[in-house]
């Protein structure tokens, strides 16, 4: 990805259809990714939306406003290469996933807590196979090993495109069930991020909003919606 600063060196974008996908290009010279691999899309939908966002930059070129083409930098760079290690790295969150660490107390948050999460252990028992347990405190509890499995199989079985915003989902929530709903468009970015700050939620109520706290929290639902774009331009 450029770095900020760069002034804005092309006056065209397009897109160009070849057959390994679409590709982005400026003033007709495909983009390259910072690891030097033609930036293409699998969708013409995707490659029309990371065109935009080029196509969008003022004077000076600004890679903070292009989370398009950021994930399809990611993809291409990162996961592709990486994929096994990437597939280990989620599972590994199954193993303290989110969900499974409650709190003792006070009884409202408890039942905040048991209210929003319960479904979606419930949802990964019926949809993957794996039943995960919860437990009361931060004492850690052992996982069956088969539910673990069978979790790395769910996360190992999106493609590279998708895993991009799987890794996104998983590691805002720090729940591998939360984004592996979310990658299943079970659950929305705004429900997946708003599921996964029920304690946080819960402690702003009581003692008010903190500024930098409240800044952190809405750069990560910022993340998560652009995953979330991602995803909904793969399937067009």
């Amino acid at each position: 990805m450029l770095k900020p600063g760069i002034k804005r060196f092309y006056k065209s974008v397009d897109t160009h259809e070849d057959a390994d996908g679409f590709a982005i290009r400026l003033d007709t010279r495909p983009i390259k990714t910072p690891a030097g691999k033609p930036l293409r899309a699998p969708t013409r939908a995707l490659a029309e939306a990371v065109a935009a966002e080029w196509q969008g930059q003022g004077d000076m070129i600004l890679p903070d406003t292009m989370p398009l083409t950021k994930s399809l930098n990611t993809t291409l760079d990162r996961i592709a290469p990486n994929r096994e290690a990437i597939i280990a790295d989620l599972a590994n969150y199954a193993a303290s996933d989110v969900l499974c660490y409650r709190a003792e107390s006070p009884i409202e948050l408890v039942r905040r807590q048991t209210a929003a999460w319960d479904p979606w252990l419930d949802w990964a028992a019926e949809r993957h196979g794996a039943r995960l347990v919860a437990t009361a405190g931060i004492t850690h509890v052992a996982q069956p090993q088969d539910s673990l499995a069978r979790l790395r199989e769910a996360i190992a079985a999106h493609d590279d495109h998708r895993l991009v915003a799987l890794h996104t989902g998983v590691t805002i929530t720090a729940s591998v069930i939360l984004g592996l709903a979310f990658a299943a468009k079970a659950l929305t970015a705004e429900e997946a991020f708003a599921t996964a700050q029920i304690e946080e939620t819960y402690q702003a109520e009581l003692w008010g909003l903190d500024a930098e706290a409240e800044k952190a929290r809405a750069n990560r639902l910022a993340d998560l919606k652009a995953a979330e774009a991602y995803l909904t331009l793969l399937a067009r």
